[in-house]
């Protein structure tokens, strides 16, 4: 049940932050990605948002594949939803009571957290390929990793353009897509460091 080989937990986590990131790989999670990323500071905040929220799904999606699903695995899906939002809920919350400027700055990209496609293919990841409970943690805190660390190239990159000369043709929308589809052919460059991760 608590698995502690810190070389496959390794794995785990490089697997799921830099070869399989989830944006960046797998396309989940672009919501956030094209949206919160105007600036270094809000994305990082979205991270660590997404990595709390990513760790209570792990938590709970361990749990409820370990004790309840195995009765009732046709509840699989609506189970993880219903956790998911109600995560996101807790978050949102404390995010209001505690710094109303981050809310306000997150704005409706908050409540999107919960349907965040990355957040679900989280916990169907996990238990489709049978990781334990601390292998789940580290599957959730590289994955949350792998969304921040992509959140804040980007916003990172989108500031930079700022400030530079772009043509006109390039403004707006299209330098975001052509960042995102360059960041993402940089992060296709890692999946041939690493056999069987993640």
């Amino acid at each position: 049940m608590f698995d502690l080989d810190l070389g496959n937990l390794l794995w785990i986590f490089v697997g799921a932050c830099v070869v399989n990131n989830f944006t960046l790989a797998y396309f989940l999670g672009l919501c956030p990605f094209l949206g919160v990323s105007g600036r270094i500071d809000t994305a990082l905040r979205m991270g660590l948002a997404n990595i709390f929220v990513l760790t209570v799904t792990s938590i709970c999606a361990w749990f409820l594949n370990a004790f309840v699903l195995p009765h009732a695995p046709y509840l699989r899906l609506l189970c993880f939803i219903v956790v998911i939002a109600s995560t996101v809920q807790f978050v949102e919350m404390a995010i209001k009571k505690l710094s109303p400027a981050l809310f306000r700055a997150l704005g409706i990209y908050l409540p999107l957290i919960t349907t965040n496609c990355a957040i679900l293919g989280l916990a169907l990841f996990q238990t489709n390929r049978g990781y334990g409970f601390i292998e789940g943690i580290a599957f959730a805190w590289g994955a949350g990793a792998g969304l921040t660390l992509a959140l804040v190239l980007m916003a990172g990159l989108r500031e930079e353009s700022e400030l530079g000369e772009v043509p006109d043709a390039l403004k707006g929308a299209a330098m975001s897509f052509l960042i995102a589809g360059i960041l993402s052919m940089a992060f296709m460059g890692f999946a041939g460091l690493f056999s069987g991760t993640s």
